[in-house]
């Protein structure tokens, strides 16, 4: 193959060369789904520093005031958990898509998911859907958490498909908490007529949405083998 085409970047198999990721070998459904998860996690933090900044000044009259307080009662630790958070999945472009070369940002990936996966299992002492939301957390964050010692073992190993699938399902796993924000919202939106308080649906919620970006990276990555975008 000629200079030129690993330039841009090529589809490889394991044990072959290095490559940059071409962003076109992703499909559009994954592309899409990947942006849309990452717009609604920066704006669900945003949103959730806000409110914080608005209860320090003296309370909210929002329909979802009840909630806010459950975060806010515990605002240092929530703060310690979506911040990195954010910070992980505004990495995750430049390790998973860009074209360059991108060693500062993966040596940031790491350490950061590890955070993100410690403060979560946190986080899950304070559970406002219950036993049904806490199962779900540690179940994907674990999930989250093994994915991405599998990568840093395979990075490690200079294993580049490898690191790359376990990356892939270590950033679907974390952004399934994106996608429970649109499951809530129609959990919200149907309240009057089911009578479901938040205490009753953010478990089922929590496992809906992770379940869906488990299972979608999953079903892609098999039938992709080991045809992957690698970065070099």
């Amino acid at each position: 193959m000629d200079t030129k085409a690993s330039a841009r970047g090529v589809e490889v198999r394991e044990g072959s060369f290095r490559a940059y990721p071409k962003y076109h070998q992703y499909p559009g459904w994954l592309k899409v789904g990947f942006w849309f998860c990452v717009v609604i996690a920066v704006a669900v933090v945003l949103r959730r520093v806000a409110v914080f900044a608005h209860l320090a000044q003296g309370g909210s009259s929002s329909p979802t005031a009840a909630l806010d307080a459950v975060f806010a009662s515990h605002e240092a630790l929530t703060l310690a958990h979506i911040l990195p958070a954010m910070a992980f999945v505004l990495l995750s472009p430049s390790v998973l898509l860009q074209r360059s070369r991108t060693i500062w940002a993966e040596r940031l990936f790491f350490p950061l998911g590890a955070w993100v996966g410690v403060t979560a299992y946190a986080m899950s002492a304070h559970p406002v859907g219950g036993w049904v939301e806490r199962s779900a957390v540690l179940l994907f964050n674990s999930l989250f958490l093994f994915s991405l010692l599998r990568a840093f073992v395979a990075a490690r190993r200079g294993e580049a498909v490898e690191k790359m699938r376990w990356m892939l399902r270590s950033v679907a796993i974390l952004l399934g908490i994106a996608t429970t924000r649109p499951v809530m919202g129609v959990f919200f939106a149907t309240s009057r007529l089911t009578h479901l308080e938040p205490a009753q649906f953010f478990g089922v919620a929590f496992w809906i949405g992770f379940s869906i970006n488990t299972i979608a990276i999953e079903l892609w990555l098999r039938s992709r083998g080991d045809r992957l975008p690698v970065v070099g």
